[in-house]
């Protein structure tokens, strides 16, 4: 996916050098800041493509910078990859908890790098088409809005991408790696837990509109989406 613009957040240089030499070679744009604070005005003034986030920052950390990027409605659609040292599994959950779309644990191989760089853009420019409407929850793709009997639903761009997956795919049951392989994409490597986690935020998601008893748990499966009991 060339010509996308990458922002580069990093307070090492050598980090920052390293991986827009990769980014170059891959033919993309690359943009650079090595604070929160620095990293937040080129978001607001360049608007790229995805953001490619260390963890530990002075200042404001990524995780902080990526939650606030998250609750902005501006720059909430903007993917960002986590960059960090913490390799502990609670440390990973964090981080897509905080809405970061991937999460990559130093040290790491350029063409990893790029790997999921590009699946996460395939992911983020997705296939728009028409709205897509279950009893009273409709999703519409375009617009990238959720509304329950014509209320708003907000929920983070991961249990977007998995509400979506299941609405198109009602009435079979998923096994996590297949919701893994489906909706982070079979290149990106995250945890099993990592679908019950999202699986139970999408559902506090819902269940103010009682729409949470669509995403049912299959016991020695996975999960589906139906609206059979």
């Amino acid at each position: 996916m060339p010509e996308a613009k990458i922002l580069i957040v990093d307070d090492e240089e050598a980090i920052r050098e390293m991986i827009s030499v990769a980014l170059e070679l891959a033919g993309f744009q690359w943009i650079e800041a090595d604070n929160a604070t620095s990293a937040h005005a080129r978001i607001v003034d360049e608007r790229p493509d995805l953001i490619l986030l260390d963890w530990m920052l002075p200042g404001t950390s990524g995780i902080e910078l990526a939650r606030r990027l998250k609750r902005d409605e501006a720059t909430s659609e903007i993917p960002v990859i986590m960059l960090t040292a913490k390799s502990e599994e609670d440390n990973k959950i964090q981080g897509l908890d905080a809405g970061a779309d991937d999460y990559i644990t130093k040290p790491f191989s350029t063409r990893e790098l790029i790997s999921r760089v590009n699946a996460v853009l395939r992911r983020a420019k997705g296939n728009p088409g028409k709205s897509i409407i279950v009893e009273g929850l409709a999703l519409d793709p375009v617009s990238h809005r959720i509304t329950a009997n014509e209320r708003p639903v907000e929920m983070g761009p991961t249990e977007y991408r998995l509400l979506e997956f299941f609405m198109t795919h009602q009435d079979r049951a998923y096994s996590r790696a297949q919701l893994l392989d489906q909706v982070w994409g079979g290149n990106v490597y995250v945890e099993d837990r990592t679908v019950d986690v999202h699986i139970r935020r999408l559902r506090k998601a819902l269940a103010p509109y009682q729409f949470d008893h669509l995403v049912q748990t299959v016991r020695g499966t996975g999960y589906r989406f139906s609206t059979k009991i």
